[in-house]
């Protein structure tokens, strides 16, 4: 029975076609960054006197049950305030003051319980001479030193590797990416829509960080989803004979929607949060980390189709509208879960 069901596995397998494979994998990695939370810690220290702190500690939540994490010093510190928690629906956000008895530079922040999370902890501290200092912390490195100053390559080296981990880690920004790579026909006509897409999630981005534009993030997160679902009945349509906007101009549709997911780049950023002085800097290179990643997936699914193309397989009919259907059907899924929490 067992060699029976490994032999129809089998013929399964070969009856996939390429996009489908890289959904369901999509799909997969989606499931498991909903398994463990991915979403960061933030600690926050603002200097408002000298020696006294203005404390943030944003931790965050499943349910009513939040990630056991502290905040400690190597020196020694007088509370001045006690803690305060409130919660922001998916966070909990802990307030309060403390001394420095210690000079604060120079001593070790720890964010104790990380090393037992799957989680990453940013840490921004904000010096009453208008200096900052700013460090991400990991399971595997939950403690650093202060420096004196940090530098601005420290600074853009951080947040060109928060892009790039923030784009493979969207998977409705990857999957939007894939449905637009199969319904684009013709490298130059590729070129223009990456091109469209990434001028105008730029543009979002800078405009929403920088506070020029202000739109809640959950009616974005539902419209993100909604983008994809409608490129993925734009390419059954176009196999079907009947060729639609996206089929004619995909670098437009790229365009219009990339502002949409300029927006969820912004409210990605907006949770990590910006070192005040290097806050160009730090908006620069996480849009670059941005572009690094997206090229990097669309590099991979371009060599992907290249290799699978090479394979001489009879597909049935049904095969290739395979991978619009997967898509379309996990962006309406994320619609109906994404409107359902406004």
């Amino acid at each position: 029975m067992s060699a029976r069901w490994l032999a129809l596995g089998a013929r399964l397998l070969r009856l996939l076609k390429p996009g489908l494979v890289v959904v369901l994998l999509l799909s997969w990695a989606s499931g498991q960054c909903a398994a463990h939370e991915v979403r960061p810690s933030y600690l926050e220290l603002q200097e408002d006197r000298a020696g006294e702190f203005e404390v943030l500690f944003k931790t965050p939540m499943r349910g009513d049950l939040r990630l056991s994490l502290s905040a400690t010093f190597s020196g020694r510190t007088d509370a001045l305030s006690p803690a305060t928690t409130r919660t922001t629906g998916d966070a909990a956000v802990q307030t309060w003051r403390f001394k420095a008895l210690d000079p604060l530079r120079g001593q070790s922040v720890a964010i104790t319980g990380l090393q037992n999370t799957m989680t990453d902890a940013l840490v921004r501290v904000v010096f009453l001479d208008g200096t900052s200092w700013i460090r991400r912390l990991t399971p595997q490195e939950p403690s650093a030193v202060i420096p004196p100053l940090q530098s601005g390559w420290s600074v853009a080296g951080l947040y060109l590797k928060l892009g790039v981990e923030h784009i493979l880690l969207g998977v409705d920004h990857l999957l939007f990416v894939l449905a637009l790579l199969i319904i684009t026909r013709g490298i130059w006509l590729l070129i223009k829509t990456v091109t469209a897409f990434t001028i105008a999630h730029s543009l979002t981005l800078a405009l929403a960080t920088l506070g020029y534009v202000h739109v809640p993030p959950a009616p974005v997160e539902a419209l993100i989803a909604l983008s994809i679902a409608f490129v993925a009945v734009e390419i059954v349509r176009q196999w079907h004979g009947h060729e639609g906007l996206t089929a004619r101009a995909p670098w437009l549709v790229a365009f219009a929607f990339g502002l949409l997911h300029g927006l969820g780049f912004a409210g990605a950023l907006s949770e990590i949060g910006l070192p005040e002085g290097q806050i160009p800097l730090a908006l620069l290179f996480f849009n670059v980390g941005v572009e690094i990643g997206q090229l990097l997936f669309v590099a991979a699914m371009l060599g992907t189709f290249a290799v699978v193309r090479r394979v001489r397989l009879s597909w049935p009919g049904w095969a290739r509208l395979a991978a619009p259907y997967a898509i379309g059907s996990i962006a309406m899924f994320w619609v109906i879960e994404r409107v359902a929490a406004f």
